[in-house]
């Protein structure tokens, strides 16, 4: 029988990450796509289609790309719960805090699945688009992508579709991460999510969650006869941003009757004007919560949404240009593992640094801080010889010039001198517990 050839390398610490997920995948050629889109989302093209990912992973046009997404025979479902899996690994018992957004992005006509006119997040208005419901962990300010569901209007559905609201979309999406073994100290969310007490809101006190969730200025809360509305007295703390600048902003609590587990607060960087787009009103579920960390905690939401969106962008979630949900879900997935694959090269997750040689920080453009961006930052230039190489092979098959070719060899061979050890380890591990 003949045996298999083995995958075309590319970047070692590509080749490793891909690695843990390879007997997914029917066949070397479709592991390799899987790979080279990892390779294609994390370079530095701004957008990430097709044709110009399989110009810089080195392929002479997309069609083998095009065809994994649309029909290699994989398992969608497969490679999200060994992503899962894996996370669960790294985590090694650790809670998480869970962040329960929305992922809203324009697209044309209606040709694509689910798309209609709806708010879209991202543009702040209603436009024709996509949304999907996700779920991301914060653990220690590095973010790790769980998972998502696609939002289907009730004007979009599709025969043995059942319509779901948002709300109830992440109620199921927290309710599988639990199953899986997830744990979450806190959940966050915005006020759709806030002001849905049946649909998410229960959910969470039934599954005895913590939570600090948006709500609106209209709130309602029921009261016994004879109770009140009582505001408390202005309080000044330093909203603490991740990057360690403090600005001020003031809070107070609303109390509804008499003060339950369930609080209200109200958030503001004017006591005086209340001014609505630096105004918030929150509810919480956090025993013995202060305070200072009412604000800080929410405001964890804000600059997480924020920089998830800004990564997502950066791998190409909204680039894709398919038009069924079952594709486009394996697009989605693969942004998912290949931000994940830069989340692990975080110091949360590493034992040490020695993964990072000393000498690729001599690079004028490396960066030493220990941000999501910062990290994606520095593996962009790894891979930059291995890119630059690709694009320009038309020309050196026009002419030929040895001594670039061997030049440009010797310096991708020194950038995969940098191994992440954690991939090496959960490749093994992974496998020696799947074949005992």
């Amino acid at each position: 029988m003949t045996q298999p050839r083995s995958p075309k390398p590319s970047i070692k610490f590509v080749d490793e990450y891909c690695a843990i997920y390879k007997n997914i995948f029917p066949e070397v050629r479709s592991f390799e796509n899987f790979r080279d889109l990892h390779l294609g989302m994390i370079s530095e093209i701004k957008r990430k289609s097709l044709p110009e990912i399989a110009k810089v992973v080195g392929l002479e046009n997309q069609q083998s790309l095009h065809h994994f997404l649309t029909e290699s025979p994989w398992s969608v479902e497969s490679l999200k719960k060994r992503r899962l899996e894996l996370i669960l690994r790294v985590l090694n018992e650790r809670s998480l805090i869970l962040i329960i957004d929305e992922t809203g992005d324009k697209k044309q006509g209606r040709t694509t699945d689910y798309v209609k006119r709806q708010y879209i997040g991202n543009l702040g208005k209603i436009e024709n688009g996509i949304v999907a419901v996700t779920a991301y962990g914060v653990i220690e300010d590095m973010t790790l992508p769980l998972t998502f569901q696609i939002y289907k209007p009730r004007e979009r559905l599709q025969l043995g579709d059942k319509y779901k609201t948002k709300p109830e979309i992440a109620a199921e999406l927290i309710r599988e991460l639990q199953g899986m073994g997830f744990k979450f100290e806190l959940v966050l969310a915005d006020s759709l999510y806030g002001e849905s007490d049946g649909n998410f809101i229960s959910v969470l006190n039934q599954l005895e969650l913590h939570f600090v969730v948006a709500i609106r200025s209209n709130h309602g809360v029921w009261l016994p006869k004879g109770q009140s509305i009582r505001y408390n007295k202005w309080r000044q703390f330093d909203r603490v941003f991740s990057n360690g600048h403090q600005e001020i902003r003031y809070i107070r609590e609303i109390i509804f009757g008499r003060r339950r587990d369930i609080r209200y607060w109200q958030i503001t960087t004017d006591t005086e004007k209340l001014p609505e787009n630096s105004t918030w009103f929150l509810m919480t579920h956090v025993p013995g919560i202060k305070y200072s960390e009412v604000g800080n905690l929410y405001g964890l939401r804000t600059w997480v949404e924020y920089g998830l969106k800004q990564s997502k962008n950066e791998l190409g979630w909204a680039d894709f240009r398919l038009t069924h949900y079952s594709h486009i879900q394996r697009w989605w997935e693969i942004v998912c593992s290949t931000y994940l694959m830069v989340s692990l090269h975080s110091s949360v997750f590493q034992k040490s640094h020695s993964y990072i040689l000393q000498i690729f920080a001599e690079h004028p453009l490396w960066d030493e801080s220990y941000g999501w961006k910062n990290i994606l930052n520095n593996l962009r230039l790894i891979i930059q010889p291995l890119i630059l190489f690709n694009l320009i092979k038309p020309w050196l098959k026009v002419f030929s010039i040895p001594q670039l070719s061997t030049g440009f060899s010797d310096l991708i061979s020194i950038m995969n001198t940098l191994h992440n050890h954690l991939f090496l380890s959960l490749w093994s591990d992974y496998f020696s517990f799947s074949s005992a």
